[in-house]
């Protein structure tokens, strides 16, 4: 089969192959509806739940509640100040590992199913991820001073 014979039989037009094989397959068809009409009812009802919440609570302000918390003390200056970048590199940092270790979870669940390519494969992934983590150790962006 030659190139412009496959291009040929791509449809034009997704929506009319979506709605045949809708016709053929009815029962998929109310399953979905029947997901649409969950998240629907999800929605109403947070909805209600937040305009209740919010037109029937008393709106009491006094200072102690508009006050700036600091566990209990008084706050010590502005809250609006400006971190440093150090609180920023860490969390990115977090963020990527933390992403990254989550791919582990699933390689072990079906490490038992796995031949080498996976044991490799996850081998280089941990490989990456400790040489990321040694980069970012020696250049010094998790020391605190």
């Amino acid at each position: 089969m030659s190139y412009r014979e496959v291009w040929v039989q791509v449809p034009l037009f997704p929506l009319k192959v979506i709605k045949s094989k809708l016709k053929k397959n009815k029962k998929m068809a109310v399953e979905y509806y029947k997901i649409l009409i969950d998240i629907f009812v999800i929605f109403v009802i947070s909805v209600i739940l937040f305009g209740l919440s919010y037109f029937l609570i008393l709106k009491q302000y006094d200072v102690e509640k508009v006050s700036t918390y600091e566990c209990g003390f008084d706050p010590f200056s502005d809250s609006r100040e400006v971190f440093e970048v150090r609180f920023y590199l860490v969390a990115i940092l977090f963020t990527i590992f933390d992403l990254e270790i989550m791919f582990l979870f699933p390689w072990s669940v079906s490490l038992f199913c796995l031949d080498y390519f996976g044991l490799i494969a996850m081998f280089i992934f941990l490989f990456v991820l400790i040489v990321g983590f040694l980069y970012e150790w020696m250049k010094g962006a998790l020391d605190w001073e």
